[in-house]
This record gives structure tokens, sequence and C-alpha cells, in this order.
């Protein structure tokens, strides 16, 4: 059987390495010992129709297998999951469950967490966003109280680590660089187990390792942290 292939960029702004939805599915295939092949596409052309035909919004990952052509992150983790061992509870009412917090992360959680990237990255320079970010804040705040309270002491969410801890904390660590990362001392230890684990390692570095390509000109000033672009003038 072929491998399965998945589509990722060849460059993204700084901001992004490390967190663009590819690495989901990179880990969740890391995790089941599934090897897997990388289509990478230089920014811009996921908007052209070749990659529309598989991504109808014009974004990465898709994936790829033997006629089945699949996007959206989550229902790819899914896929993966059901087809291979490891990542859901052979019991059905803890597959359910399992599935249940994969839905919270990307449903409930990963919401007002993207609402704060755009205010603070994509539209930061529109004169709404400032005046947003308190409540985006404070829904955050509330979503993070409410999954520390139901985490507790438990090392993951249900029992033994699912599909649903490998999405929560994917969305977690877009969280990294500000201050809500460190309001709960119980969810920065469970999304450092996460990362910790031997099978999200390999799909970082795999990610990382694929940026290769220069920005567009347009872009070139989000290619390193505004630091290092000072230091660079």
């Amino acid at each position: 059987m072929s491998k399965p292939v998945i589509t990722a960029f060849d460059w993204v702004p700084w901001f992004a390495k490390g967190l663009v939805r590819d690495l989901r599915v990179r880990w969740a295939l890391e995790e089941v010992g599934q090897g897997y092949d990388v289509r990478y596409l230089p920014q811009g052309t996921q908007k052209r129709p070749a990659h529309r035909a598989l991504q109808p919004f014009g974004q990465v990952p898709t994936y790829e297998e033997e006629g089945l052509a699949l996007f959206e992150s989550g229902a790819i983790v899914l896929y993966i999951a059901e087809t291979h061992g490891g990542l859901l509870p052979a019991d059905r009412g803890g597959r359910a469950r399992a599935i249940e917090w994969m839905f919270a992360a990307l449903n409930t959680v990963e919401p007002p967490i993207m609402d704060y990237a755009i205010a603070t990255l994509f539209e930061a320079d529109q004169p709404w966003s400032k005046p947003r970010l308190p409540a985006i804040v404070a829904r955050i705040s509330e979503r993070l109280d409410e999954l520390s309270r139901r985490l507790g002491e438990n090392q993951w969410l249900d029992g033994s680590f699912s599909a649903g801890d490998l999405l929560m904390i994917a969305v977690l660590r877009q969280l990294k660089g500000t201050p809500m990362a460190a309001m709960h001392d119980n969810l920065a230890a469970y999304a450092a187990r996460g990362e910790a684990r031997p099978a999200f390692q390999r799909a970082l570095a795999a990610q990382l390792a694929g940026f290769t390509a220069k920005p567009p000109p347009e872009y070139a000033f989000l290619d390193q942290p505004p630091a290092k672009q000072g230091e660079l003038a």
C-alpha cells in the first residue's frame, strides 16, 4: 500500500512555524506509525484551482490515500485514528468520549484563541482590534478555567492519551508566548506532556524542516520575529 500524501507550505511567517495545521496530521501519523509523503505548496498556490479541487477553502493540509482525498485537519486526524490503532479507545464509550474531546478542542476552545490571533496578528493594525481584545481574552480565560477544572490532576483528558488530547494540546499550543499560556499550571504541564511525546517531536521536526523556501517579496518582513528584524536592519 502506498503512503498517504499530505500537503503543507514550504514557507510561513515566523509566528506560524510549528503551528500550521499539517502538524496535527503529522503528529497523528507519527503516533500510529504510519509513514507519509508531503507535497509542499509555495505561498499563494493553495488558492489556485488545482488545490481548491482538494481543499475548497484554499488551505492546508489535505490528505490523499489510494483514491481518498480529505481536508480539514480534525477530520483527517479522526480518519487516521479510526483506521489505525492507538488514538481511540477500543470500547465504544471511551471512543465516543475521545471524539467528544476532539470536537471540544476545535469547536469550543479554539475559536476564541483564533479570534485572539486575528486581533493581535492578522488585523492588529485595524481600529477595531484593540478594543476587542479584553472581551476575547475574557472568553479564552473562561474556557481555560473550565478545561483546567475538568482536567484536574489527571494526566490526560479521559484515561489514556487519545486523539482528543492530540487536538486539545495542538490548540493550547497556539497560546505560547501569551500571558494566557501560564494561567493554569495543570494545563501548562498537560501541554508539555504532549509535546514531550516522541511522535510529536518527530512531527514538529519534520514540519520545521520543510520550511525551505524564501518568502514572497510582499511577505519578506514576516520572515523573522520583530526583534530579529530590528537586528538585521
